[in-house]
């Protein structure tokens, strides 16, 4: 591991212009990904900037029906929180089917959403990994590719899957990154925070150099609509999704009224799909629509030598999940 400078910060603004000294700076919150990777040599920034004593560790409702959360709030506050499990079941669920206890009592909001892919190619340090080092080839494509790589939103450069089941939920709920940076606060929608790897793999985010994620804040819930994540994986605990999703509906009667479906270990990125909520919204509710809407949210999947069971597996957790919050 290489030497670096420590900076301990009191506020968003001071984190942010603490940026503005030599070398390359990182944020540090609860490090459960940033230690790992400078430890392996990964990431190497010459300057950590310790956010911890940040005012970001709230969770506060709004007066439109949001929810605001602050970047800070640890992934264990933010699953047990009882707005959230109240309103947003599948937020919590997603949250707790994560990682380990430990891990999530340090993992933040903002480091969840900033979390790199689990790739064992970019991981290593030695094989070729555009992510790691743009142009030196992507290992994982002619290797061995099987649960953390993706079916969806891939590219000739990067076939990595976004590893969170956080932002899978987030996705599906509807969200608003904010985020302070030297020309102030600004908001990105959360869908579009994430960027599919196409011939640029090492832009994995939509912010700015030097801005910080200060709160994320959630869409107001859908009126008497249901909710649940799925996670299929190896084995029940500490495993990233071979495929999950995060439903919302609304029914009316046995009609879906609404509907929104998001999917995890199958993408590049958290992936929404669109057409599986078309196909849901205004029809009777059954299997044969569920399984149409499991096969629409995996139109254009691209299988690779060892994952093509995630294309028939994401049709699954689809038809599934739905199956079971409206039975």
């Amino acid at each position: 591991m290489r030497t670096f400078d420590y900076a301990r910060v009191q506020s968003p603004a001071q984190a942010v212009g603490s940026h503005g000294a030599p070398g390359q700076p990182a944020y540090l919150a609860g490090g459960t990904t940033l230690l790992d990777l400078v430890k392996l040599d990964v990431m190497q920034p010459d300057r950590l900037v310790d956010i911890n004593h940040l005012a970001l560790k709230q969770v506060e409702p709004l007066a439109d029906g949001r929810v605001r959360i602050g970047a800070l709030v640890s992934n264990t506050d933010l699953a047990r929180h009882p707005l959230i499990r109240q309103h947003y079941a599948v937020l919590s669920q997603a949250i707790l089917a994560g990682a380990s206890t430990q891990l999530r009592n340090k993992a933040t909001t903002g480091g969840n959403i900033m979390q790199r892919v689990r790739c064992n190619y970019f991981r290593d340090g030695v094989s070729p990994c555009n992510k790691r080092q743009p142009g030196s080839g992507c290992a994982a494509i002619g290797g061995h590719n099987r649960s953390v790589h993706a079916v969806l939103g891939t590219s000739e450069h990067c076939i990595a899957t976004h590893p969170s089941d956080m932002c899978v939920a987030m996705l599906a709920i509807g969200a608003q990154v904010t985020v302070q940076g030297p020309q102030g606060i600004g908001e990105i929608p959360f869908a579009d925070f994430h960027l599919l790897p196409g011939n640029t793999p090492w832009l994995e985010h939509a912010l700015k150099p030097h801005e910080l994620i200060t709160h994320v804040t959630l869409d107001a819930p859908l009126a008497n609509s249901r909710s649940a994540y799925l996670k299929l994986r190896d084995r029940d605990s500490y495993q990233f999704a071979l495929a999950s999703s995060a439903v919302i509906v609304v029914m009316d009667g046995q009609r879906v009224k609404d509907a929104r479906v998001a999917m995890g270990g199958v993408g590049t990125k958290p992936w929404r799909a669109l057409e599986a909520e078309r196909a849901l919204i205004g029809q009777q509710a059954g299997i044969e629509l569920f399984t149409q809407a499991g096969e629409r949210a995996m139109q254009g999947a691209r299988a690779y030598e060892h994952n093509a069971f995630k294309i028939p597996l994401g049709q699954q957790v689809v038809t599934r999940n739905l199956r079971d919050l409206t039975a």
